[in-house]
């Protein structure tokens, strides 16, 4: 096995025994959640947002994790359910925005979602407004690529990234491979967003 799958086994595995301990935590089901979603076990990680959610409601506008498992389990209207949720705490929040765009997108059509894209007020970070500006129709995605080279690693991986999901919700396939492929390999990044990288292409393979 992969050392990185052998890696995300054993977060599972203590996640597990985290859970047989505290039965009753919420966020421990949100983090088992999280390391399922890692192994692309999808309807497994919705379980335990759910699971979480039971055990308290208050966390539901906070399950932006759940949105994107439901994204990649083809219940977009369910995903931009949550985005929208999401957004009611958050109004600022331009991935949680962003995502949300991508559900509709999915769900009813790219002109709709555009129709339908919420604003992002506020200090937005530059490859994240870019973006909206694209997903908006305002820019196009050679442009979100150059915002990107000025923002390292994250910035290159983001615009890569968002502008493969782009090409995707357009059917422009081999387009979708290649830049979420490049935002992988070469733009590695410590957070969970690479990881939704990874799964995009492991379930697009």
């Amino acid at each position: 096995m992969h050392e990185r799958q052998r890696t995300l086994r054993r977060e599972l595995d203590n996640w597990n025994q985290y859970l047989q301990l505290n039965p009753h935590l919420p966020q421990i089901y949100v983090r088992r959640g999280m390391a399922q979603f890692k192994l692309a076990q999808i309807d497994a990680s919705i379980y335990d947002f759910d699971c979480a959610e039971h055990l308290d409601a208050t966390i539901t506008p906070y399950l932006w994790q759940r949105g994107l498992s439901y994204y990649f389990a083809n219940q977009f209207e369910s995903g931009a359910n949550q985005f929208e949720v999401g957004l009611t705490i958050n109004g600022h929040d331009a991935e949680q925005t962003i995502w949300h765009y991508l559900c509709l997108a999915k769900f009813y059509g790219p002109t709709y979602a555009k129709q339908h894209l919420f604003p992002i007020e506020g200090d937005r970070p530059p490859t994240l407004a870019a973006v909206h500006d694209l997903y908006a129709g305002d820019l196009s995605p050679e442009h979100v690529l150059t915002v990107g080279k000025h923002g390292g690693d994250r910035g290159k991986f983001y615009s890569h990234f968002y502008v493969g999901l782009y090409y995707d919700i357009h059917n422009q396939t081999a387009l979708a491979y290649q830049h979420i492929t490049q935002a992988i390999t070469d733009h590695p990044i410590d957070d969970y967003m690479w990881y939704v990288a990874m799964v995009h292409q492991v379930l697009h393979r």
